[in-house]
């Protein structure tokens, strides 16, 4: 499985929804760990990038620049 790649800025549906409902999710912080925040509650939330590979659903946005 590849690595999915993701940029600041990007909103990404993760295969669980957040307990308030939602499932979109803005990237905030990119690193070891990827912050994201909900777009229902605001809640902010860190994964690990091997969870996010294994969580990850699909593209809400793109900002188009890939991490490097």
């Amino acid at each position: 499985m590849t690595a999915i790649r993701v940029a600041l800025d990007d909103v990404v549906r993760l295969k669980k929804a957040h307990p308030c409902g939602a499932n979109e999710w803005k990237v905030i912080k990119l690193g070891m760990d990827v912050g994201l925040v909900c777009l229902g509650c605001g809640r902010e939330l860190r994964l690990l990038r091997a969870r996010l590979n294994d969580d990850f659903r699909d593209f809400i946005h793109c900002s188009g620049a890939p991490d490097h």
